[in-house]
């Protein structure tokens, strides 16, 4: 089965930075695409950022032009830079990956543990 480790959270006063990592392991095939989603108190889950194996990314407006998501292929791990860091900012961040187990599986959704983000004003 594949797993989702996800490291780099932790507590930040605002205009700082934290990079969090996510690294697949277990039986892959191929991944498809890597993302962030984060929920904050009280709130729904949103999608922060996806990358596929190509390299497109896509990022909620809110973290445009602060947060890069980035992809080591050989690796299996997803990265997300977060700089200039807001109060808003803060939320639980959870790894996602699409992938295929073998070549003949179908496509399923795998997520990480979550890592907590404090941003402090």
């Amino acid at each position: 089965q594949v797993q989702l480790v996800e490291s780099g959270g932790g507590l930040v006063q605002a205009g700082g930075s934290l990079r969090l990592s996510c690294a697949a392991s277990g039986n892959i095939f191929r991944i498809n695409t890597m993302g962030w989603y984060r929920q904050a108190p009280g709130e729904q889950r949103e999608l922060v950022s996806i990358v596929t194996n190509l390299g497109n990314t896509n990022y909620a407006d809110s973290v445009k032009g602060r947060f890069t998501i980035s992809r080591d292929n050989a690796k299996n791990t997803v990265y997300l830079q977060m700089n200039s860091l807001k109060p808003d900012d803060t939320a639980v961040y959870y790894c996602n990956a699409n992938l295929r187990t073998t070549r003949f599986s179908p496509v399923v959704e795998v997520w990480g543990q979550g890592a907590l983000v404090t941003v402090s004003s």
